[in-house]
């Protein structure tokens, strides 16, 4: 895994993080958690995410 491709990683999974905290609090729907986690997919491109992604 090269540096651009460690930061895309990385920057996903901490944008998942603060959304899976959102849904757990109820301050999103499952439905609105599957389409950010689309939405994260497609602009941080991550390696190992999609692996782990609720929403492949």
């Amino acid at each position: 895994m090269d540096e651009k491709q460690f930061e895309a990683e990385k920057n996903y999974q901490a944008s998942m993080l603060c959304f899976r905290q959102m849904l757990e609090e109820g301050k999103i729907t499952q439905e609105d958690y599957a389409k950010i986690d689309t939405i994260m997919l497609e602009k941080y491109q991550p390696v190992l995410g999609t692996l782990f992604s609720e929403n492949r």
